[in-house]
């Protein structure tokens, strides 16, 4: 049988019918199977079946402590009762299990087998620090958050995640990243409001089973580090008057051009010869350009201090598919097209237009790895060693 869970806090509701009880579970594991996945394991963690060896025990150890009150009385009382504040609530485990929250006022423990944490319920203040994120219209800006939330359920802040302030910020980090990636950067700086509030419902989507709740969120653009590019409308393009009607009205020169058509007139009284201008080099794929940079920039130095295999797998901008290998495991390093000659350390994927802006320095890797832009096979921990290589492409591009 599953145990019934009120909503501030954990106890047993012996007195409820089957119907309610019913109807109570299946609210509170709509709530739980919503979230992420560890929500679940911990609503599972909470369940208080137990063997009868296991319940004896506990009896007879929570016998023994009240008879030691009771005998140290009223010496006891210093260390039974605690004094619980409004804005807080007492956490209560007995022997490791979970007993529910506590409070406000005067709580009662049992000393050496009651262990509690005070959680505070207070609306609180979390900051997101500005990232640098591309917009959809290939703006670079940096961005940040301020976050307004509260603890609703202070049993799950404690036992559902470690460290919440942490994980708050990342998780909100993370969402913020992938809204901003879909949004033009006028969008951005017109919609803030309205962002704010589809920040609020995604952070709350994933921060509900873990006790917190997010009241508001305020998004802070902190610079625009590069403008948007530019597109030239069909409306803007300057149309030269009708050939010989330079000085009429505006009014005449549309109506001559009505008649005329919209066929070009050219003419041509002295024809020129164009001289022979030389024919330009292929231009280099972004590839190719960035092989060219990466194989000037690796060192002995840099193989030292990575030492790792790299294999990239690129999406191009028509759909198909490439890939380049970076081998920093020995000598002076390599860089080129297709497989390297050992296997690869870490295999990464992403696009061709994404890569580019990793090695310019625009995309940090582990912004990319958190907003779904860089799929990494490997060790994380390796792939981030890029950052390395792509400090080094970027002082040589600022000399």
């Amino acid at each position: 049988m599953w145990p019934v869970w009120w909503e501030g806090s954990i106890p047993m509701a012996a007195g409820c019918t089957g119907e309610e009880r019913s109807r109570r579970r299946s609210i509170h594991l709509g709530v739980f199977l919503g979230g992420p996945s560890t929500a679940f394991k911990f609503f599972l963690f909470l369940d208080q079946r137990q063997g009868w060896m296991s319940k004896i025990c506990n009896g007879l150890v929570t016998s023994l402590i009240f008879l030691m009150i009771l005998i140290t009385f009223p010496v006891s009382l210093w260390f039974a009762i605690k004094t619980v504040p409004s804005y807080n609530r007492l956490v209560l485990f007995r022997l490791g299990r979970i007993k529910g929250s506590k409070g406000p006022g005067m709580v009662f423990v049992l000393p050496c087998i009651d262990q509690f944490q005070q959680v505070d319920i207070r609306t609180r203040a979390l900051s997101v620090p500005p990232c640098k994120i591309t917009s959809k219209d290939e703006a670079l800006i940096s961005v940040g958050a301020e976050i307004q939330f509260r603890i609703w359920n202070p049993v799950l802040s404690v036992i559902a995640v470690q460290d919440l302030n942490s994980s708050s910020q990342l998780t909100a980090q993370n969402i913020m990243t992938h809204i901003l990636l879909k949004k033009s950067l006028k969008e951005i700086q017109m919609e803030k409001m309205k962002i704010g509030e589809e920040l609020t419902l995604e952070i709350n989507e994933r921060t509900k089973p873990w006790g917190l709740e997010v009241d508001r969120v305020e998004l802070i653009l902190d610079a625009v580090l590069k403008p948007a590019r530019e597109r030239v409308s069909s409306a803007s393009v300057f149309k030269p008057p009708a050939l010989g009607l330079e000085g009429q009205p505006g009014p005449v020169q549309h109506l001559t051009m009505h008649f005329i058509g919209s066929n070009p007139i050219v003419v041509c009284d002295n024809p020129v010869d164009e001289p022979m201008l030389p024919k330009e080099s292929p231009k280099l794929s972004i590839g190719d350009e960035i092989l060219v940079k990466v194989n000037q920039a690796i060192s002995e130095g840099l193989v030292k201090q990575i030492g790792a295999c790299f294999l990239f797998s690129i999406t191009l901008k028509d759909g198909s598919g490439t890939s380049y290998f970076l081998d920093l495991t020995r000598s002076c390093g390599k860089a080129g097209h297709g497989k390297p000659e050992r296997s690869p350390d870490v295999i990464l994927e992403m696009s061709e237009c994404d890569m580019k802006a990793m090695f310019k320095g625009n995309l940090k890797p582990l912004g990319a790895y958190m907003s779904g832009r860089l799929r990494v096979h490997g060790d994380l921990k390796t792939a981030m060693k890029l950052e390395e290589l792509i400090k080094v492409l970027k002082q040589n591009t600022q000399v």
